[in-house]
């Protein structure tokens, strides 16, 4: 096969794979929850409590994709994640037990690593052996076209089956993603020297400029999270907004899908700092907008303005990672995970309890929009950081050698 005809089909498996494992194992949670609520007695705090155990899921998946750096395991480990992302849909279907959910949305937050982290380390890695531009933009894009999809789906068959019929929906659904995810993504190569990525020059960013990009990137995993996961049931409580929930999650996922190879652009003009500012700062705006213009203008507006920069802001980061590392980009990845991912663990629990206390959503949002300022101050502040740790590079370099 040549070899643009197999880029094709790798990035193919890599959109398909974060379709079935975000898109559907991960997100399709959040259109439901409405649903959930009304028919299966699933409370406010509870829901936040689920929500909050999934991220624990791909907090966990994330710790161990952090430390592996054999391809061979990190292939057999994404493949394993589409099994179980099919596997824990369907079981969701199964049950109306709290306890029971729970485990099913922990391994689903596993999964979701296998397409998030797994898959973009082994497509970045096939991208840079075959010396072909290594950014993800297309890869993530998958990410919002599986937030539409799923949202899709729901609203579709809203009015035709029930929450639990809705599962089962959506796991065929995965079952049928799963298969070209499975086929479409190339083995690694056995061969040692046909890894070109480790003849690269590693350029580690230094440790102040390091710990900073983590709370960044906590900070947008708070803001992140919190859309994320309620935004359906934020928009189903606006006056004159109910059966409106799913079509404006649809709208992230809409938006979402382009935006990544969008901001591959911008960051070649901008830069990958300045990107990520600009785009935490729009981000806000989206989380903020549902709250400032209660109605169908503000929530789609605000939709539109969180999809097209939420994705960006992950892959962003992994590219950047994948910069910093181009011998081995997963294990940055990884770190830089963690931090986002502690953000998605205790967020929404946080969230859905001050909803139960204060009866709505909208402390969280603020609360969400309030961190998501401090993370864009953060990242603005990186320029200088690596400015400065440039010029320390540059004199260390110039010094003359002592004998």
């Amino acid at each position: 096969m040549d070899t643009a005809r197999q880029r094709y089909q790798v990035l193919g498996a890599g959109i398909l794979s974060l379709l079935l494992t975000l898109g559907i194992a991960r997100f399709a949670y959040t259109p439901l929850l409405p649903l959930m609520q009304q028919q299966a007695g699933l409370g406010l705090a509870e829901g936040g409590w689920l929500a909050a155990i999934n991220y624990l899921g791909y907090f966990c998946g994330a710790v161990v994709a952090s430390l592996i750096s054999d391809l061979q395991l990190k292939d057999k480990l994404y493949r394993i994640g589409l099994i179980m992302a099919v596997i824990s849909t369907a079981a969701m279907a199964l049950t109306d037990n709290f306890w029971i959910w729970a485990f099913w949305r922990f391994i689903a937050g596993v999964a979701g690593v296998s397409g998030m982290l797994l898959g973009a380390g082994l497509i970045l890695n096939w991208l840079m052996r075959h010396k072909l531009r290594h950014e993800l933009g297309i890869h993530f894009s998958g990410a919002g076209l599986g937030v539409a999809l799923s949202a899709l789906v729901v609203e579709l068959f809203a009015h035709f089956v029930d929450w639990r019929g809705q599962w089962w929906l959506l796991s065929g659904l995965a079952l049928l993603l799963a298969i070209p995810a499975w086929r479409w993504m190339p083995k690694p190569e056995q061969d040692p020297h046909a890894n070109q990525a480790a003849h690269m020059q590693d350029n580690p960013p230094g440790k102040l400029f390091f710990s900073t990009f983590m709370l960044a990137y906590f900070c947008a995993g708070v803001g992140y999270v919190v859309s994320t996961t309620f935004i359906s049931a934020i928009v189903e409580g606006l006056p004159g907004m109910a059966g409106q929930g799913g079509w404006v999650f649809m709208v992230i996922g809409l938006a979402a899908a382009p935006a990544c190879i969008l901001w591959d652009f911008i960051a070649r003009r901008l830069g990958y700092i300045y990107s990520l500012a600009l785009a935490s700062g729009l981000q806000i705006l989206g989380i903020l907008l549902p709250l400032l213009k209660p109605d169908l203008t503000g929530a789609i507006l605000g939709s539109i303005l969180f999809g097209a920069t939420f994705i960006a802001v992950v892959s962003l980061v992994l590219t950047m990672a994948g910069r910093y590392y181009p011998s081995r980009p997963a294990k940055m990845m990884g770190k830089m995970t963690l931090a986002y991912g502690t953000a998605q663990t205790l967020a929404p629990a946080v969230i859905g309890i001050l909803a139960e206390q204060s009866g709505s959503y909208n402390i969280g949002l603020y609360l969400a929009a309030a961190v998501m300022v401090l993370g864009t101050l953060l990242m603005l502040l990186l320029k200088p950081l690596e400015a400065r740790q440039q010029r320390l590079k540059a004199a260390n370099t110039a010094k003359p050698a002592t004998h």
